[in-house]
């Protein structure tokens, strides 16, 4: 028991020398991960980038036939790298407008990463 209080005295010491003190360390990793997935409740968010990360776009409504409509970033063909649904059931996704060639789903409060090599240009309930 002595050896590891010991150790993690060292070791805290260390890391304060290099400018790496653990406090501050858990403290950026818990901002960091606030920012990522930021979805509100009833909604369901597509991002532009892995982890929740990157341009987001939302919506509140259980279906829509064209994404593109107001999602800047499907606008200018970059890919959707993550989603998190936020509402209360599955979410069914489709690489094409009005829900043609269906890609994959999220179930409710799910959220993940893509194979990020499409764009998710519609959306409906399951």
């Amino acid at each position: 028991m002595r050896r590891i209080s010991l150790f993690a005295i060292t070791a805290t010491a260390i890391l304060t020398v290099l400018g790496m003190a653990p406090a501050a360390s858990a403290t950026a990793q818990t901002v960091e991960s606030r920012a990522a997935y930021s979805c509100s409740s009833g909604y369901f968010c597509i991002y532009s980038d892995w982890n929740g990360t990157g341009t987001r776009c939302q919506w509140s409504q259980d279906r829509l036939a064209n994404t593109a409509d107001n999602c800047s970033f499907i606008q200018r063909g970059h890919n959707v790298r993550s989603v998190f649904n936020r509402t209360n059931h599955r979410v069914q996704y489709y690489t094409q407008t009005n829900y043609h060639n269906r890609v994959g789903s999220t179930p409710s409060n799910g959220k993940g990463n893509l194979q990020g090599n499409y764009q998710i240009r519609s959306f409906k309930p399951q």
